[in-house]
């Protein structure tokens, strides 16, 4: 077992999941201002802070993708942030890319940047305590999309950043995102993702990835958000079907990102997954907004209430614990 494959595992194995708090200070204001709180540096930190020293980092959260600032963040303890994360257990993460631009000749496509100065920042990073990275490539269903050009170019930025990633000594999130705006049927959000994660094995092989120190963070298969839903049965039914075809058996795990789902769908949809899962991989969940939104509302009612905060948040990773294990039921949301 390598050292990669190691890491890996301690992440995702035993129900464990993944805290994406990661967001960028233009996206963590919208969330924090649509709670009437003012987006401030302190403020960012102290939330944050509040869910990395909470119980349910022990039990739940394998590793926490953090964003540029707050990696760099001391603690109301005095300690640094990764080692606030790693006393509860938890593996510290950095988020590297560094956003989506306009795809050159296809406009209304993404294209992640990011590349320049990598491996000089991987460093910086990995001597702060990161252990794994993560990057993210978008791409969006349309009558057109995801054309062939945006599919291979950020399947080619995805796999140089992964051996960049692997020869720092950290193993990569690769996280091709499928977005679910619009009107698409859940068969057509199947078919694009399979045509997006296999491009993007096809690129980490050709730049000889190591598959055993990797996380793949897909989006679940969902019709589009103008769309009629499905029921959590089908979500898995499909999902399962994308990732058996799709991925190599030497990857150790899948993490599912939320992409726009409730925190309720995202824990049954993922309950599910693991309920039917007849794969090898393991199926765990690398949630935003889904492990945060509730105890982000509790604590914007009073930010010196830490501990109502954290049972909101304890709860929530408990619950999502529980899906990647197949042990969740709705009654246990209300006990």
């Amino acid at each position: 077992m390598s050292e990669l494959n190691k890491i890996a595992l301690q992440i995702i194995s035993n129900g464990k999941g993944i805290l994406a708090a990661d967001e960028s200070n233009g996206t963590m204001t919208k969330r924090l201002e649509a709670v009437n709180i003012k987006s401030t540096k302190e403020n960012r930190l102290s939330f944050r802070e509040i869910l990395f020293s909470s119980d349910g980092m022990k039990d739940c959260i394998g590793g926490v993708i953090l964003y540029d600032e707050t990696i760099n963040q001391i603690s109301s303890s005095g300690k640094s942030i990764p080692d606030l994360i790693s006393i509860s257990g938890a593996i510290p993460g950095i988020k590297v890319d560094i956003g989506t631009k306009d795809l050159a000749n296809s406009p209304k496509e993404k294209i992640t940047e990011g590349l320049d100065g990598l491996r000089d920042r991987l460093k910086k990073y990995y001597a702060l305590g990161a252990r794994f990275t993560k990057w993210r490539g978008v791409y969006s269903i349309g009558e057109k999309y995801p054309s062939e050009l945006a599919i291979s170019s950020n399947a080619h930025a995805l796999a140089r950043y992964s051996a960049l990633v692997q020869e720092s000594g950290m193993v990569p999130i690769i996280e091709p995102e499928v977005l679910m705006d619009g009107n698409h049927s859940a068969e057509v959000c199947l078919n694009k993702t399979s045509e997006v994660i296999k491009k993007c094995f096809e690129e980490l092989l050709l730049h000889k990835v190591d598959l055993s120190g990797i996380i793949l963070k897909p989006n679940m298969i969902l019709p589009g958000n103008l769309s009629e839903k499905i029921n959590s049965e089908e979500v898995s039914i499909k999902t399962l079907e994308c990732l058996k075809n799709s991925v190599p058996n030497e990857v150790p795990g899948i993490a599912f990102l939320s992409g726009g789902q409730s925190e309720i769908e995202a824990t049954e949809n993922l309950n599910l997954i693991n309920k039917n899962n007849n794969t090898n991989f393991i199926m765990t969940y690398s949630y935003g907004r889904a492990l945060q939104q509730s105890a982000l509302k509790v604590w914007s009612k009073d930010i010196k209430n830490i501990e109502a905060t954290q049972t909101t948040f304890n709860h929530r990773a408990k619950m999502c614990t529980l899906a990647a294990q197949g042990k969740w039921s709705n009654k246990l949301e209300n006990k």
